[in-house]
């Protein structure tokens, strides 16, 4: 059997390359980072004729191999350095239909690279529609490679790219054009100097400041008698070889390329006048976002009463069928609560990111960046910075790594630090179990109490996001020149496999990621509920007998009074009980405090927390929102989840930096801890005094 090839996916943004990858790899893919930095990278497994494995790696979507931001510079630092392990043995390059001549500029730079190098030419269900017809034969001659015309929509020439993959050896390296004659001297002077180098690796590694091998522009201007020349025209040399390029380009497609603008049929502009429109469009936007907070209510009611109730039985059950002792209980009252915490809110994430995946795949999500820049420009934003704050409402760790594609430092250094103010995933779980605590059910336009909470909770980080930006525009000075360019990709209908595979990947995600932590606190936790120290813990069943003996209780209420005793005076209820008074003037008790406590490591462990505290000593088959339903305020009586208290939890998490994960990246981002110190600090502080405003008004 043949050895696994390496096959780089590369292409502009919007072509349809994850189609293609999801197309090639189905369910046989992982997401993860490049080593030494945060950018993703996604991977896969292809199985080709012959029984050959290719292994896929989907790189970031880049215009030319003129790189202009981190994420770019990838595609490049990978092409050049043969001794990468994820080097490529073919390069496929994904164009879309409609933008041929765009597309083929990157192309055109690749096969200078003398990669073998194949062509998909992506959407070809759109040709008539568009009135494209390709001369195929041709455009493979002038281009020197073989061409695949494939529509991932109808499942059509995925086989015979495959059959070009498995065949990649059989494929021209030779460069479309001659580029080096936009400075002949220059170049010949270059090669002359680097004879056993690529040419085109030369140039980029002048160009872009990137290396290969030992060779780097340093390298360069050190051999003698040959000087690189200055930045102003390196660039005027850059530019000159893009025209050429598009030169050579135009003269291909005037044979290679038809298009009949008079069956060309288009609602793109009709569509585009509505949906960025300077008032209709923030309706629509808005109107879209009520519908996606009330479908997540409504449709994930059922599943999520049906995995509440049903782990509340698996820890009964457990406890009933396995023999009594330290085991079960750790199982029964920290393990089974704990995980049940957060599986209880996977319909609920799973609708979310179903919803957010359709709009990207249709490509009304490009409209709503294009639309939100004309408010990000009053608050010292860049449009680029749009991206991260609406990919934050899924996790500010890959929403911050989108910032890298921001040119301007301060403007990155800003969004950086406002994106975590975005209601992410994590928060989705505390902000549900609240919100159906304390927010009545009822319905005003037909639209829940509930479901307006939770849009509103999402209206507020995002307000805070764009506020403290506005207020660090001011602090930091910045005066940005930066311009925002975006794409605005045809409207199409979601292909129902890459929505998915996106959902299910995403929730995979956020599930084992959290689940991890939560699992190993849960742990923890249970074991601080259960052991504690002195004579209280250890002779609580004398002691509580003792206080309660003049009183007529059952047994069951006995016990639970001995269970709640023993909480009181373990491990965990001394620590609760020792933060209680700093937390105790925004509604919370101990447990409360513990369970903010925990979450520093993420957001949601706060739900898994209480579950596991809320159980250890329990017999009854009891799901967790009852529970914390009937706790009740020590000082003051009544419910301890009221209003006032809900309401103030809702506003801490909607504000407080609740993620050690996410300072992590920031730290890593800025490459200091100055920046994620303040952001923990300014965080927390306005937290804490929002949400004691909130509970003294409102008790």
């Amino acid at each position: 059997m043949s050895k696994q090839i390496n096959i780089a996916l590369i292409g502009n943004p919007n072509t349809g390359k994850t189609s293609v990858f999801n197309a090639l790899t189905g369910l046989n893919q992982k997401v993860g980072n490049y080593p030494g930095i945060t950018v993703e990278k996604k991977e896969g497994i292809c199985k080709l004729p012959r029984g050959v494995k290719a292994h896929i790696i989907d790189l970031p979507g880049t215009y030319s191999l003129n790189a202009s931001s981190l994420d770019e510079n990838v595609v490049i630092e990978l092409l050049l350095n043969k001794n990468d392990k994820d080097f490529p043995d073919v390069a496929v390059v994904v164009c879309d239909v409609e933008n041929i001549k765009r597309n083929l500029l990157l192309f055109t730079q690749i096969k200078d690279l003398q990669i073998p190098t194949i062509l998909v030419i992506n959407m070809a269900d759109r040709m008539d529609y568009k009135g494209i017809s390709l001369d195929i034969n041709y455009l493979e001659e002038h281009l020197n490679t073989k061409i695949a015309l494939i529509s991932t929509r109808k499942k059509q020439g995925i086989s015979e790219l495959k059959d070009l993959i498995a065949n990649y050896k059989d494929l021209s390296i030779e460069p479309c054009l001659n580029a080096s004659e936009i400075d002949k001297d220059y170049f010949n002077n270059l090669q002359k100097t680097f004879p056993n180098q690529l040419l085109y690796k030369l140039w980029l590694v002048i160009t872009q400041d990137v290396n290969f091998g030992k060779t780097d522009r340093n390298t360069i201007d050190a051999v003698a008698d040959f000087k690189t020349k200055t930045k102003t025209d390196l660039k005027r040399l850059q530019q000159k070889e893009t025209i050429k390029r598009y030169q050579f380009i135009n003269n291909v497609l005037k044979e290679g390329q038809t298009i009949d603008l008079n069956t060309a049929k288009d609602l793109r502009i009709k569509l585009d006048r509505i949906l960025t429109h300077k008032v209709w469009g923030y309706v629509i936007f808005g109107l879209i976002l009520l519908t996606i907070f009330q479908a997540i209510y409504d449709w994930s009611s059922v599943p999520m009463d049906f995995i509440d109730s049903s782990f509340a039985s698996l820890s009964e059950w457990t406890k009933n069928v396995m023999p009594t002792g330290t085991l079960t209980n750790l199982i029964s009252e920290g393990i089974i609560p704990g995980i049940g915490g957060i599986v209880i809110f996977i319909p609920q994430i799973a609708f979310l990111f179903l919803f957010i995946s359709v709009l990207e795949e249709s490509g009304y999500m490009s409209r709503v960046v294009f639309l939100m820049d004309r408010v990000m420009r009053r608050f010292g934003l860049s449009g680029k910075s749009v991206v991260p704050l609406i990919s934050g409402t899924a996790c500010a760790i890959p929403a911050i790594m989108a910032t890298r594609n921001i040119e301007s430092w301060k403007e990155r250094l800003i969004t950086i630090l406002v994106t975590p103010f975005t209601t992410c995933s994590a928060r989705l779980p505390v902000y549900l179990i609240i919100i159906a605590l304390v927010i009545p059910e009822g319905r005003f336009l037909g639209l829940s109490f509930q479901a307006l909470t939770l849009m509103l909770l999402y209206l507020i980080g995002f307000g805070a996001a764009v506020g403290s930006a506005w207020i660090l525009n001011k602090i930091l000075k910045i005066k940005s020149k930066t311009f925002f360019v975006v794409e605005m990709p045809n409207y199409k209908l979601p292909l129902f496999k890459n929505v998915a595979i996106t959902v299910l990947e995403k929730t995979k995600s956020f599930v084992f990621g959290a689940g991890k932590i939560i699992l190993a606190i849960s742990i923890v936790l249970w074991f601080l509920a259960s052991y504690g120290p002195g004579e209280n813990f250890n002779n609580a069943e004398t002691i509580v007998t003792e206080q309660y003996a003049n009183q007529n209780l059952t047994d069951t209420e006995l016990e639970q009074h001995v269970d709640s005793y023993k909480l009181e005076h373990s491990y965990i209820g001394i620590t609760g009980r020792a933060i209680e008074p700093a937390i105790r003037p925004l509604g919370y008790d101990w447990k409360i405090g513990i369970a903010l406590i925990s979450s520093f490591a993420a957001r949601e462990v706060f739900v898994g927390t209480l579950a596991t505290i809320y159980n250890v000593g329990s017999d009854e088959e009891e799901t967790i929102k009852n529970r914390m339903a009937g706790e009740v305020n020590p000082i003051l009586g009544g419910p301890l989840f009221n209003f006032a208290s809900g309401i103030s939890l809702l506003l801490f998490y909607a504000f407080a930096m609740q993620c050690m994960s996410t300072l992590a990246i920031v730290k890593r981002e800025t490459n200091s801890w100055k920046w994620p110190a303040w952001q923990l600090i300014v965080m927390t502080a306005f937290a804490y005094v929002v949400a004691l405003i909130a509970y003294q008004l409102l008790k």
